[in-house]
C-alpha cells in the first residue's frame, strides 16, 4: 500500500471521529437526549427541570472529557463493578507498554527500517508503507541489533507491568468480594446433577443429603421446577385471584422472611421447602406445582458465608457428574432458561459449539478473501475489467486501498458477537455473566483469526493451508507476510479503532430511536432507556486484538504505534465516559476478564518473539536469532509462574483472607428493616427476574 493511499484513510476516518465528537458534546447537552446519554434516573430528575434556552447548549464544549478523565478508578468500582475497573486496567496497561515501545522503536527501529538498504528516497508520499517495515532492512545487516535489544526491552516491560497489575486487580479483587455488602448469593450454593431416586423426590434427597454432611450449617433448600408456558400462565392467574380473595389487610403488611428465593422468574417456579402456612402466606400453591416436572437443580442456603463457599468447592461424590456445587450467581446474573439443561448433557453441547464455531470461522474465510483482493488493484483489474478506467483516478485507487477493505471487513465482523452469544447460550451457561465471558473468548478467537491469519495467510486458501502443513515453516511464511499486510493493519485500527470509539459515544441506534419516538410518534412524555449492561464481549475482544497488533508490529512495522496510542487514550476516555453516564452494573463476572487479557497478552509476546525468529532468521543473523531463544523460554516461564502465582485467586476464594462473617440471619434482618434492600435482593431480582 502507498502512503498516500494511507493517508487518505488517515484523513477519513479523523475527519469522522472529530465531527461526531464534537457532534456529541452538543446533543448529550440538549434536554431530550438526556435519555440516550444518562441514565434513566438522572435523566428522569433532570427532565423534572426546565432549562432555559442558551448558546451554550449548542456550542461544542469538552466537559465530558474533563468529567471522565477525574473520575478515579475508586469512581468506576462503585459504578461499573470489578469487571469494569478490570476493563480500564486492560487499557490503562495498553497506554503504558505502546507508550514504552512506540519511544523505543520509532526512534530507534524505524530509521534503521527506512534506510535498511542503500537506495534513493524519493518524494515521501509515494513511498510505500514497506519502505518503512524490517522487510526493507537488507540481509546480513549489522544494525539488526536494535530490532532484538527492541523486542528485549517491550517484553520485559510487559512482563514487569503484568506482573504489578496482577498483584494489584489480585488484591482488589479479594477486597471487592469479601467487603460488598451481604447479598443472598453469598449464602447460596447452586447443586445440580441431583441423583434421582425412585423412593424420594428431588427435594427429599437434597435435603438428607445437606443435613447428613452440613447438618450444622445448612439452612434450607429450594428445587427448581419446570412448567410450559400455558401453565405458567393458568398458575399465576390462579394464584393472583387467590390472593385478592384471601389475603386480609393484616397479611398484606405482613413482611416476608423467605430466607432465599421466593420466586423465579421465565418459566421456573421455586419451591421452598418452608412449612404449608409459609407458603400461604406468600401465595404458592404446592398443588399446582405438584404436577410440574421437578428438575435435578437445586439452590442450597446456608447460615455462613464461608459454610456456603466451603460446600461449593468441595467434592460431593465419587462420581464428578453427581451432586455438582458452585456459587449460585447473583439474582440479576441467572439464566433461567439454561437450569433445566441436564448436567451431563453440557460436555456434548460444549463439543458441538466448538465445531460450530471453527465451521463458522472457515466459513468467514469466503469474506475475507473478497476484503483482500480489494487491496490488489491489479488482480482486481483483471478479474473486472471494467473498473480499469476507474482505478486510474488517484483519489478512487486510494480509497478503495486504503479505506474500503477496512469497513467492509468491519460491517462483515458485526455478525460475529451476535453467534457466538447464541453459541455461548447453547453451551448451557447458567449465569448472564458466565455466557458473556465465554462469548468474549469465542469472538476473541474468531477475530484474531480472520483479522491477522487470514489476512496475512491470505490468497489462494488451498495454497496457503498447503503452505502450512509443516509447522517449521509457520514463522518463515509470517515473517514474509506481515510486511506486505502492515498497510491492511494500520488502516483497520484506524477504521475499527478511531471510528468505533467515536460511533460508540453516539449511541446511534438509541439516539435515532429517541427521535423517532418525539418527532414521528409524537410521544412527548419518552421514558429512559432500559438498563443497558456493558458489551464486554464485543469491546474486551476489540482492545486485546488491538494490543495483538501492537505486539506482533512493534518490531517488524513501527510506524503503527502511534496511532494505536490515540486510538487507547481515546478509548480511555469514552469508555470511562460511557460507565459513569451509559451503562449499568446489572450483574458481573467478578473480574474473571484479566486472565483472558493475560492469557492474549502472552500468546502475543511468544508469537512476536517466534516470527522474530523466523524474520532474523531469513535476514542471515544468527547473534539476533540466538539472543531470541531464551527470550522465548523466558516469557513462558514467566506465564507458568503468573498461572500458579495469581489464577488460583481468579478461581477460588482464600479462607485466610478477612471474611465478613456475617450470618445469613443478619442478611434477612436488614432486609426486612430497609425494605429497599429486600425488595432489590428478593422481589426486584429472583422474583421479577428484571434482566431476563
Amino acid at each position: 500500500m502507498e502512503l498516500s493511499a494511507f493517508l487518505t484513510s488517515v484523513g477519513i476516518n479523523s475527519a469522522i471521529a472529530v465531527l461526531l465528537f464534537l457532534l456529541y458534546s452538543v446533543l448529550r447537552k440538549q434536554p431530550g437526549n438526556l435519555n440516550v446519554y444518562f441514565g434513566p434516573r438522572l435523566a428522569l430528575a433532570s427532565e423534572r427541570q426546565n432549562y432555559p434556552p442558551s448558546l451554550l447548549r449548542y456550542l461544542p464544549s469538552p466537559s465530558w472529557v474533563v468529567k471522565a478523565w477525574e473520575t478515579t478508578e475508586d469512581d468506576i468500582l462503585a459504578l461499573g463493578g470489578m469487571d469494569a475497573l478490570v476493563f480500564v486496567r486492560i487499557i490503562v496497561f495498553s497506554i503504558r507498554i505502546f507508550c514504552i515501545a512506540a519511544v523505543i522503536c520509532m526512534f530507534l527501529v524505524l530509521p534503521v527500517n527506512y534506510y535498511g538498504k542503500e537506495m534513493i528516497h524519493h518524494d515521501i508520499s509515494s513511498e510505500t508503507l514497506e519502505i518503512f517495515t524490517i522487510a526493507n532492512v537488507k540481509e546480513s545487516s549489522e544494525w539488526l541489533w536494535t530490532h532484538c535489544f527492541a523486542l528485549y526491552v517491550i517484553t520485559c516491560s510487559a512482563c514487569g507491568l503484568l506482573y504489578f497489575e496482577h498483584k494489584s486487580i489480585s488484591r482488589t479483587r479479594l477486597a471487592y468480594i469479601t467487603g460488598s455488602p451481604p447479598n443472598p448469593s453469598h449464602f447460596t450454593v447452586l447443586v445440580r446433577a441431583v441423583p434421582w431416586s425412585a423412593e424420594q423426590s428431588y427435594s427429599e434427597s437434597v435435603k438428607e443429603f445437606f443435613m447428613k454432611y452440613y447438618a450444622s450449617s445448612y439452612l434450607s433448600h429450594h428445587m427448581v421446577h419446570r412448567s410450559s408456558r400455558v401453565q405458567r400462565l393458568m398458575n399465576d392467574a390462579e394464584r393472583i385471584c387467590r390472593v385478592f380473595k384471601s389475603v386480609s389487610a393484616e397479611q398484606k403488611s405482613k413482611p416476608c422472611l423467605l430466607p432465599c428465593f421466593c420466586g423465579a422468574p421465565n418459566s421456573f417456579d421455586i419451591l421452598s421447602n418452608e412449612p404449608d402456612n409459609v407458603r400461604g402466606n406468600i401465595g404458592l400453591d404446592v398443588s399446582n406445582l405438584a404436577t410440574e416436572k421437578e428438575n435435578a437443580v437445586a439452590f442450597v442456603c446456608f447460615k455462613t458465608r464461608y459454610a456456603a463457599v466451603v460446600a461449593a468447592e468441595i467434592l460431593h461424590s465419587e462420581n464428578p457428574m453427581l451432586w455438582v456445587t458452585e456459587m449460585a450467581p447473583e439474582p440479576n446474573d441467572v439464566l433461567w432458561s439454561n437450569l433445566s439443561i441436564p448436567y451431563r448433557q453440557l460436555w456434548i453441547r460444549k463439543i458441538a459449539v466448538l465445531v460450530a464455531s471453527i465451521a463458522f470461522m472457515f466459513v468467514f474465510l469466503i469474506p475475507v478473501t473478497f476484503v483482500q483482493s480489494l487491496t490488489q488493484l491489479e488482480q482486481l483489474s483483471h478479474a473486472f475489467p471494467f473498473l480499469k478506467g476507474m482505478f486510474k483516478k488517484k483519489f478512487i485507487s486510494q480509497v478503495v486501498t486504503g479505506y474500503l477493505p477496512s469497513v467492509i471487513l468491519i460491517l462483515f465482523l458485526y455478525a460475529a458477537p451476535p453467534t457466538m452469544m447464541v453459541f455461548s447460550t447453547i453451551e448451557g451457561s447458567v449465569a448472564h455473566s458466565g455466557r458473556k465471558k465465554s462469548a468474549c473468548i469465542k469472538v476473541l478467537y474468531f477475530t484474531i483469526w480472520n483479522v491477522f491469519f487470514v489476512n496475512v495467510l491470505s490468497g489462494s486458501v488451498i495454497g496457503q493451508l498447503t503452505k502450512l502443513s509443516s509447522v517449521k515453516d509457520v514463522p518463515k511464511h509470517l515473517a514474509e507476510a506481515i510486511p506486505n499486510q502492515v498497510g491492511f493493519f494500520m488502516t483497520y485500527v484506524l477504521t475499527s479503532g478511531w471510528a468505533s470509539l467515536s460511533v460508540e459515544i453516539m449511541q446511534p441506534f438509541f439516539l435515532l430511536r429517541n427521535i423517532l419516538k418525539k418527532f414521528i410518534c409524537r410521544i412527548k412524555n419518552n421514558p429512559p432507556n432500559g438498563t443497558l449492561s456493558f458489551p464486554y464481549q464485543t469491546e474486551v475482544p476489540r482492545l486485546l486484538l488491538f494490543g495483538f497488533l501492537g505486539f506482533i508490529c512493534s518490531v517488524m512495522a513501527p510506524l503503527i504505534l502511534p496511532f494505536l496510542l490515540i486510538y487507547f487514550v481515546l478509548a480511555y476516555l469514552v469508555y470511562k465516559n460511557q460507565i459513569i453516564n451509559v451503562y449499568k452494573k446489572s450483574y458481573e463476572s467478578g473480574g474473571q476478564y484479566w486472565p483472558i487479557a493475560h492469557k492474549t497478552i502472552i500468546a502475543s509476546l511468544v508469537l512476536t518473539q517466534i516470527i522474530a525468529l523466523g524474520i532474523f532468521g531469513i535476514k542471515k543473523s544468527p547473534v539476533a536469532s540466538g539472543f531470541t531463544i531464551p527470550l522465548i523460554v523466558g516469557t513462558l516461564l514467566f506465564n507458568e509462574y503468573c498461572r500458579q502465582r495469581f489464577f488460583p485467586s481468579f478461581q477460588k476464594i482464600a479462607a485466610q483472607v478477612p471474611w465478613k462473617f456475617l450470618p445469613f440471619y443478619f442478611c434477612m434482618l436488614v432486609c426486612v428493616c430497609v425494605p429497599s434492600l429486600m425488595g432489590y435482593f428478593f422481589t426486584g431480582s429472583y422474583a421479577n427476574g428484571s434482566t431476563r
